[in-house]
């Protein structure tokens, strides 16, 4: 039976058209999301989603309350809690300093250039899912927002890196599955990671030790060096791969017979 506060039944023509969201009736939005009436308000108590807009007795829900329970689900399913969850999404609302206050990183005490220069990207969950045609799931939404890719903000995504997200799409494009792109990305973070350390060690005895006034300059200096280096050992070593991976193929008569249709 509808409460007052959620009615259920049709009331008044639906307030969906070409200037807004598509929107829904609580008992619509949980279908949509497959979960209760009862989770859904429970969520909503608990202010994992915003507040539903009120016209009269009816309250409507949209696709960016869809899309936050979807995020909520996934989420759930990689083993975080409520608690755990309701403290993400409150810092992703609230913006990159609470985010930054969430994750203990406190500003820098002296004001530096940023080292990476990419593109951040903002796009609806619609948009999200054109991208990648069928493959934008819960559980790559989920691993996504793991590994920092994405971001919750009001009723979009935001993809930290353009480079990132059109690499990402172009794999998919190609027949990788996006959770093996993802996978990767994982597996690529921790090497990349040990890197940055290297580098991170040079800085502490060279950049560290110059007055404060110097090291945002130096900084500027010293970035397109590194990427130099590092795009020299990468390519020097994708030869040398390569270079393997073709005398083991060319010495194994099995690896070089057609595949039978």
């Amino acid at each position: 039976m509808a409460t007052s506060e959620d009615p259920i039944a049709p009331d008044g023509p639906e307030p969906n058209g070409p200037e807004r969201n598509r929107e829904y009736r609580i008992a619509e939005l949980a279908e949509e999301a497959g979960i209760t009436v009862r989770t859904l308000r429970f969520y909503r108590e608990r202010k994992l989603i915003p507040p539903p807009r009120r016209e009269g007795r009816i309250a409507w829900y949209n696709d960016h309350h869809l899309a936050r329970l979807r995020t909520i689900a996934a989420l759930l399913e990689r083993g975080h809690t409520l608690g755990g969850i309701a403290e993400l999404l409150a810092a992703f609302d609230g913006g990159a300093r609470d985010v930054a206050e969430l994750l203990g990183v406190r500003p820098a005490p002296i004001p530096v250039p940023a080292w990476s220069e990419e593109t951040p990207v903002r796009l609806t969950p619609e948009a999200l899912a054109d991208y990648f045609r069928g493959e934008a799931t819960p559980e790559n939404l989920a691993a996504s927002l793991d590994l920092g890719y994405l971001a919750v903000d009001g009723d979009q995504l935001v993809h930290v890196s353009r480079r990132l997200l059109d690499v990402s799409r172009d794999l998919v494009d190609r027949g990788l599955p996006l959770a093996a792109v993802l996978e990767a990305a994982r597996d690529l973070r921790r090497h990349v990671d040990a890197i940055a350390e290297v580098f991170a060690t040079l800085l502490r005895t060279t950049v560290l030790a110059e007055p404060p006034s110097r090291i945002g300059e130096t900084l500027e200096e010293l970035r397109p060096m590194a990427k130099g280096v590092v795009d020299a050992e990468l390519s020097m070593a994708m030869d040398r791969r390569i270079r393997a991976e073709l005398a083991a193929w060319a010495g194994d008569p099995d690896r070089r017979r057609p595949t039978e249709p």
